[in-house]
């Protein structure tokens, strides 16, 4: 008997939350027992990733207004519930952090069984309403689904649910090829506050003997912060605009970690950093920021690359600068990278996911 299992996330747009599950609904639907439906029911609905067109979508017939929010999010509520009534599925994964809350409140009083995953940082407040709501739906789902040791620790201590698994994220081969690494220092990452481009620009600014590196940004402006400009007049000040590039949204980012040495990451909030382990797949030393959960479980300091205590600018020069000067250590952290990243083999990960989808 085919099983209809239901994916519900906000968005496809371009994201790691929304990769990985556009890879899940992709990986299902290969299987003959399984039939998937995608429902896409946030703000913006734009498909960026390519979906198998076996996968079903369904979308709600209206906007959701923020003008009128209370509004859009009964009405968002009720098509949830209708559509997972009409569905009946065997089981729904959800993706989101204060959208799980909607997905656990649509199915109040029926028996659909959810499986909730949140794909950011696990310590981070979502304000004392949102909270409240966490604290008392997410013991009803079925399953939670942590992506670091740091957030299995912190969900057991919130939640206090028997069903809680670690499952990280596929990270794709991105496989090294024969072309010439050029002294490009990447970094990928929407241009948001948390991302603290910023301070990565000032610490490219302070390298010395590095006038023939480049800083690389591939990334775009997200949820209205508007945060390009400020970094290009950053760059201009810094009078380094000339070695900085803003590459803006790229579908091909593979072609920016084969053309580059090092992977710059210095993002203070992450669930699990996706754009950290695709580096690693194309075989790049890491040097990131320790923040609470993800990097920590990609990055072995001194093995593959270096985890910077959180906002230690200095020291990340320090790190940084050694992986410009020393060429033999760099090349050995990018070889320990490609070892590393194993544990993430896609197959391998979307295997868990099946798991606790389907059992």
């Amino acid at each position: 008997m085919t099983k209809k299992i239901v994916l519900a996330i906000p968005s496809l747009q371009a994201g790691g939350m929304e990769r990985v599950m556009t890879e899940i609904a992709n990986y299902l639907i290969t299987n003959p027992n399984y039939s998937v439906t995608l429902v896409l029911y946030g703000i913006n609905r734009e498909i960026f990733y390519t979906l198998d067109p076996r996968v079903e979508v369904i979308k709600p017939k209206f906007n959701f207004n923020n003008d009128k929010r209370l509004i859009s999010t009964f009405k968002t509520l009720a098509f949830l519930r209708k559509t997972f009534n009409q569905l009946n599925p065997y089981r729904i994964l959800s993706f989101g952090e204060l959208w799980n809350n909607f997905v656990m409140l649509s199915v109040l009083g029926t028996k659909h069984q959810v499986v909730l995953s949140d794909r950011s940082q696990p310590d981070k407040s979502l304000g004392f309403f949102q909270e409240w709501l966490r604290k008392r739906l997410y013991p009803n789902a079925y399953g939670i689904i942590a992506q670091t040791q740091k957030s299995l620790q912190i969900f057991k201590n919130k939640y206090h649910h028997k069903n809680i698994q670690i499952i990280g994220n596929p990270i794709r081969a991105i496989l090294p090829n024969q072309s010439t690494r050029e002294n490009i220092i990447l970094s990928v990452g929407r241009l948001i506050k948390s991302k603290n481009h910023d301070a990565l620009i000032r610490i490219f600014a302070n390298l010395k003997n590095a006038e023939k590196w480049k800083l690389i940004i591939v990334g775009y402006d997200h949820l209205k912060q508007q945060n390009q400009a400020k970094l290009e007049t950053l760059a201009k000040e810094l009078r380094i605009s000339e070695r900085v590039e803003f590459a803006g949204k790229q579908k091909d980012v593979e072609s920016y970690y084969l053309r580059s040495k090092i992977f710059a990451f210095t993002s203070s909030s992450e669930g699990f950093p996706n754009v950290v382990g695709e580096a690693m797949s194309a075989g790049l030393p890491i040097i990131s920021y320790d923040c609470v959960a993800g990097p920590s479980d990609l990055i072995e300091d001194g093995y593959n690359g270096y985890l910077i205590p959180l906002n230690d600018e200095v020291l990340y020069l320090e790190r940084l600068q050694r992986l410009i000067d020393d060429n033999e250590l760099s090349e050995r952290f990018a070889s320990n990278s490609l070892i590393k990243i194993k544990e993430f083999e896609p197959n391998h990960i979307l295997q868990k996911f099946e798991q606790i989808i389907s059992n």
